[in-house]
């Protein structure tokens, strides 16, 4: 399985807020941010902290998704 941040981008999106704005409200490194762009694995903390700095949810900012492997 494989994670997908679609859902964070989008959500950044309807709030009015651009990848920056996310970096500077967490205090996160752009390789962090960089991890989140390419749905590259982070930490429990970072996703707890985007939770806490958007007010959502864990399944509101990522999702699980088949390896492309796997679904053949």
């Amino acid at each position: 399985m494989a994670v997908c941040y679609k859902k964070l981008w989008k959500m950044l999106i309807d709030k009015d807020m651009i990848k920056k704005d996310l970096r500077l409200q967490t205090g996160f490194s752009t390789t962090t941010m960089s991890k989140l762009s390419k749905d590259e694995n982070v930490s429990m903390d970072v996703i707890e902290k985007i939770c806490t700095v958007l007010n959502c949810d864990v399944g509101d900012i990522m999702e699980f998704v088949p390896d492309k492997k796997e679904e053949q």
